[in-house]
């Protein structure tokens, strides 16, 4: 990266790549997109002391579309290289982001195992309820009864998981939940969840107009939180199951030891080997 990129201060567009999204039209990406650069310029980071890792799925398109370190990794395995990263350069601000797919199928372990761990990582999951880049199937927050997809017709029959109560029980120390269609919004809140220190979980409501048109009447039912944002998570478990998913804010937010593996621990394979011999 060259010596320009530490120039300060940076505008939400020196974030960006040359690279133009091919998201569709409409897609609740763009401002996903645009939240996290308005919030990186706001918080004056450097573009080499921040990166973004994504899985596989349209939203995790978004790494090239960033001007910082990025990473595309394989499908789910977001979480595990940020937390390698993490461990590794731990000066460094890690952003990790994926789809309702991504994160909650393929990913869940390392999602639940990510919350519990409670590492300094923000991650940020676009859920659509679908999975967009293969053509509409179902997704793990998808209602049991939709039958748009030609793979369930009928409904998967299955109930959905609730992201945010899923997080609070694995241990996220920070969930919110975010609406595409409040960008500045969304943008403050991600500045809150990077300058949260743990495991930092955003939700954010991200309508596909292809396989889901039907969610561009989000906007006449999503809400603020009706409360203040709780460190009891008693109560925060009870907001989550009293709401329907469309209340936005910062759910929960607590401090729980930050896990920050040891440095300084000579991993070289003579020293590994010496476990081995008689």
């Amino acid at each position: 990266m060259d010596q320009s990129a530490a120039t300060l201060p940076l505008k939400p567009k020196d974030y960006k790549s040359a690279l133009k999204p091919v998201w569709c039209p409409g897609c609740g990406d763009f401002a996903v997109l645009n939240a996290i650069t308005k919030a990186l310029a706001f918080m004056e980071l450097p573009r080499e002391q921040v990166a973004l890792i994504t899985g596989i799925g349209c939203s995790s398109r978004i790494a090239a579309y960033t001007g910082v370190y990025g990473f595309h990794g394989v499908h789910g395995r977001a979480l595990a290289l940020a937390s390698g990263l993490k461990a590794a350069r731990p000066d460094m601000k890690v952003l990790v982001a994926g789809g309702d797919g991504d994160g909650l199928s393929i990913g869940g372990n390392h999602f639940i195992h990510a919350c519990r761990r409670n590492m300094d990582l923000t991650y940020i999951i676009m859920d659509n309820e679908v999975y967009g880049m293969t053509k509409g199937q179902a997704s793990p927050t998808t209602a049991p009864d939709w039958t748009a997809s030609k793979l369930t017709p009928q409904g998967s029959g299955v109930r959905p998981f609730q992201p945010a109560g899923l997080a609070l029980t694995a241990g996220a120390s920070f969930i919110a939940r975010g609406f595409t269609g409040d960008p500045n919004g969304l943008a403050k809140m991600l500045v809150a969840a990077m300058e949260h220190q743990g495991f930092s979980f955003v939700q954010v409501l991200s309508p596909c107009p292809t396989f889901r048109p039907e969610q561009m009447q989000w906007k006449h039912h999503v809400r603020a939180l009706d409360a203040e944002t709780t460190n009891n998570p008693i109560e925060a478990a009870q907001r989550i199951q009293a709401d329907d998913g469309m209340s936005t804010g910062i759910i929960f937010q607590n401090r729980y030891p930050v896990f920050r593996p040891g440095t300084g621990v000579d991993a070289g394979m003579g020293s590994i080997e010496s476990e081995f011999l008689i």
